[in-house]
């Protein structure tokens, strides 16, 4: 069985179907999208309801984004946070135009029963952003840590490559798991178009919301699939480039 981890989408369906295309996607794996399915480029709606009916057909969990969050929250309340507003929303909301009140419906199920983290078999650990305690995932008090946070990302970042994991001098919270993969924070903030690593971390958020690409990683073997950078498949779009 492969394992992927599947990086940011923010509403770009044609990239995501580029990548799974590139994966050539079996029965026998399994999927794990790392959050942030809207907002950004046209397809927000489209990509929930795509991501809804590839579940029925193969082993998927998708882990709930900040994003993903606002847009719950709107299909529950049909109130707008005037953050998500101007960070995508307005196309995410746009999106939804041509959709029945029963497919929101389904939709904000498809939200609220999403995950803030998932471990596998191996230890492994899969969330949007990030986790503060020392103790691990389970012991964190705030759990908008986990589709918020940024400071797991940047230790990890800059920690000595020389320190060995059972050394004292190595952060513990990073301890608790083989290997960790998250989002959240584009690697094209660090001039990188490609997943990124540092310690026992994987950031997978290459920088789709803007002017960037969706990518998915085979978390055994490394092997890395990209779409095209999301501005050259929506020519007509900004996406969140404003």
């Amino acid at each position: 069985m492969r394992v992927l981890a599947i990086g940011d989408i923010h509403g770009g369906l044609k990239a995501l179907i580029q990548v799974l295309n590139k994966i050539e996607v079996k029965a026998s794996d399994k999927l794990i999208f790392m959050g942030d399915y809207v907002d950004g480029w046209s397809e927000s709606a489209q990509v929930i309801q795509f991501l809804m009916e590839l579940s029925q057909k193969i082993n998927c969990v998708f882990i709930k984004g900040n994003h993903d969050v606002w847009c719950e929250e709107w299909l529950k309340t049909g109130e707008v946070n005037p953050t998500w507003y101007i960070h995508g929303g307005k196309e995410t909301m746009d999106s939804y135009a041509d959709f029945s009140d029963e497919e929101k419906s389904n939709h904000l199920s498809f939200f609220e029963n999403m995950p803030l983290y998932h471990i596998d078999e191996d230890n492994r650990l899969f969330l949007h952003a990030g986790f503060t305690s020392m103790h691990g995932v389970e012991k964190e008090v705030f759990k908008t840590t986990f589709y918020f946070d940024r400071t797991l990302w940047e230790m990890a970042l800059t920690m000595d490559k020389s320190i060995e994991k059972d050394s004292l001098l190595y952060p513990n919270r990073l301890k608790h798991y083989k290997e960790i993969y998250i989002g959240h924070t584009p690697t094209t903030n660090f001039e990188s178009d490609v997943p990124m690593n540092a310690a026992n971390v994987w950031n997978i958020d290459t920088g789709a919301a803007f002017k960037g690409k969706i990518s998915g990683i085979d978390v055994n073997s490394k092997d890395l699939f990209q779409s095209d950078n999301l501005p050259s498949l929506y020519p007509n779009e900004k996406g969140r480039n404003k």
